[in-house]
């Protein structure tokens, strides 16, 4: 009884404030529009991390006096390493032959003998080619290959987690102001129906009603106006990406489609989280301070 009560006024309550309501929505759809863009491009970018990770490699360069089988046989005890992704032997030949096809010279007519040493090169998964990660491993890699010289793009891995730090440190942060001025300026419509309707939830107290039959419309009409909303952004941001950028860059939409389909629902749900965060805080301030009175 209570509960279809509760429902039936949320419902209800949208129905009677009209223009705070509206403007409560259109304001959080411009706010869960920018969310939605931000939280596309910032998927998108730390995807492209990921995969500037996952082509970082370590490269061990081997002494003569090394054969062919140890080689391969560090290789495959490399490979166990764990955050090791892949680990691939390469012979003189092969060193000569990837000198040939990136200098276009072949360094064997050049100087008449093939000086380029056998190495290993290492691959790592993408959330284990980060600094910290790398230089735990590169004791392992000389413990297998005593002697070898490691080398490896420390000035290139060390600028990728620079960027993403900064990245998210400036996303996050703008994630986080936008939602939580969703969530106040939710909390101040809510609070304004209910000081409209002050003279009914007295009479409500004084008949014995429960916080949450009095409070639970409320919190119903945030959660309605956070989803409209979320439905409204989801749809902007759909028309966005798959429409506006399909049609103008394809490249771009290629690389951000993925997230976009990511955050179309999100977009929906972080309205309902936002909705109900801010009726639901508007609600228990306004009951406490009305409890005092």
């Amino acid at each position: 009884m209570s509960l279809s009560f509760v429902i039936k006024e949320g419902f209800s309550s949208i129905g009677r404030a009209k223009l705070p309501a509206a403007i409560t929505v259109a304001i959080s759809f411009f706010a869960l529009v920018l969310l939605g863009l931000f939280g596309t491009v910032s998927l998108s970018f730390f995807d492209v991390i990921q995969e500037l990770r996952g082509r970082m490699e370590v490269e061990l360069f081997l002494g003569d006096s090394i054969s062919a089988d140890q080689v391969a046989d560090a290789a495959g005890q490399i490979k166990k390493i764990r955050g090791v992704r892949e680990s691939i032997s390469i012979s003189k030949d092969e060193a000569a032959k990837t000198f040939s096809r990136d200098f276009g010279e072949d360094i064997v007519k050049i100087l008449g003998s093939n000086p380029l040493p056998r190495s290993i090169k290492v691959k790592f998964l993408p959330d284990y080619a980060q600094p910290d990660s790398v230089r735990r491993i590169l004791p392992a890699l000389q413990r297998i290959v005593p002697g070898a010289d490691i080398r490896y793009n420390q000035a290139f891995l060390g600028q990728i987690e620079q960027n993403a730090r900064l990245f998210t440190l400036l996303t996050g942060g703008t994630g986080v102001l936008i939602s939580l001025a969703t969530i106040v300026l939710i909390g101040y419509t809510i609070r304004l129906a209910m000081y409209s309707r002050r003279e009914k939830i007295r009479t409500m107290r004084l008949v014995g009603a429960t916080g949450w039959l009095i409070g639970g419309p409320y919190i119903i009409e945030g959660a309605l106006q956070g989803v409209l909303a979320g439905l409204l952004a989801a749809g902007a941001v759909y028309l966005c990406f798959d429409q506006l950028l399909y049609s103008y860059e394809p490249a771009i939409y290629k690389v951000l489609r993925p997230s976009a389909l990511l955050v179309y629902p999100s977009t929906i749900l972080l309205g309902l989280t936002l909705g109900i965060l801010g009726s639901t805080l508007s609600v228990r301030k306004y009951l406490k301070a009305a409890s005092r009175r």
